[in-house]
C-alpha cells in the first residue's frame, strides 16, 4: 500500500481527496498547513507528496525546498489554482515533479500519482546496476540515479525533471532530442505552457554545464535540442 501525504489548507477539498484516495487503496496522511505537513513528512516518510502552493504557516514552495534538502527522489505533485500557473515553473525548479490545476478530477490525480510511483520504483530497481555507472559529459560526471552532476569535486544536485532531461540528452549525444517526445513522456502533453516549462529546465542545465565551454545544449528550432561536446 503506497503512502500519500496530502497537504491542503482547503479542509473540504482535503477531506474529499483523502477519502477518495483511501477508497482506492492508498494509505493517507493529511495536513491542513505547510508546517504540519513537513512534520508529517519527516515522521512518516511518505511515498509521494501532494501539496497546495498557497498555505498558511509555510507555503508549498518552502515545504518542497525543505523536503529536497534531505530527499531528492520522493515524487512531489503541486495543486495550483488557475491564477497561479506562473508559479508552476518555480515549483519545478525547486524539485517538484508534476502539477494539477484546480479543479481537477480524482481519476486524473490518481493516474498521475501511480505514474510517478511507477517511475520512482523503476529508478530504484535500476539503482544497483547504475550506482557505479557515471556518464561523462565533457568535464562533468553525471549520475542519473543519484541525480548529481560533478566537476572538480563540486557536485550539483539536480531535480527529477532536470535529471530526466539530461539523461535523454546524453542518450542522444550529438543527435536531436525531439521536444515533443520529451514533453509527452515527462509532462503528459505538449501544450505551450509545458513547452515553456521545459525551456526553463534547459536553461538551468546550461548553467550547470557552463564551466566546460565544449559542452553545449543547442536549440534546433522547431524540433528540439542537441547535446554536443
Amino acid at each position: 500500500m503506497s503512502k500519500v501525504l496530502l497537504i491542503e489548507d482547503e479542509w473540504q477539498l482535503g477531506q474529499i481527496v483523502k477519502d477518495s484516495l483511501e477508497m482506492r487503496g492508498f494509505e493517507m496522511l493529511y495536513a491542513a498547513d505547510g508546517k504540519e505537513g513537513l512534520r508529517l513528512y519527516q515522521e512518516h516518510q511518505p511515498d509521494v507528496v501532494v501539496l497546495d502552493i498557497m498555505m498558511p504557516n509555510m507555503d508549498g514552495f518552502t515545504v518542497t525546498t525543505e523536503i529536497r534538502r534531505q530527499d531528492k527522489t520522493t515524487p512531489i505533485i503541486f495543486l495550483t489554482a488557475k491564477s497561479q500557473t506562473t508559479d508552476v515553473v518555480k515549483g519545478f525548479e525547486l524539485g517538484g515533479n508534476d502539477y494539477l490545476k484546480k479543479p481537477f478530477s480524482m481519476d486524473e490525480l490518481i493516474v498521475r500519482i501511480k505514474a510517478l510511483l511507477q517511475r520512482f520504483k523503476e529508478a530504484n530497481g535500476a539503482a544497483p546496476a547504475a550506482s557505479s555507472d557515471e556518464i561523462s559529459i565533457g568535464q562533468y560526471s553525471f549520475n542519473y540515479t543519484k541525480q548529481t552532476l560533478t566537476r572538480n569535486n563540486q557536485t550539483a544536485f539536480l531535480s527529477h525533471r532536470e535529471a530526466e532531461i539530461l539523461r535523454r540528452l546524453s542518450d542522444n549525444l550529438n543527435q536531436v532530442m525531439e521536444r515533443k517526445t520529451v514533453l509527452l513522456d515527462l509532462w503528459g502533453d505538449d501544450s505551450f505552457f509545458n513547452a515553456r516549462s521545459m525551456d526553463v529546465f534547459i536553461t538551468k542545465l546550461r548553467r550547470y554545464l557552463k564551466d566546460d565551454p565544449r559542452v553545449q545544449i543547442v536549440n534546433i528550432r522547431g524540433v528540439g535540442y542537441k547535446l554536443i561536446f
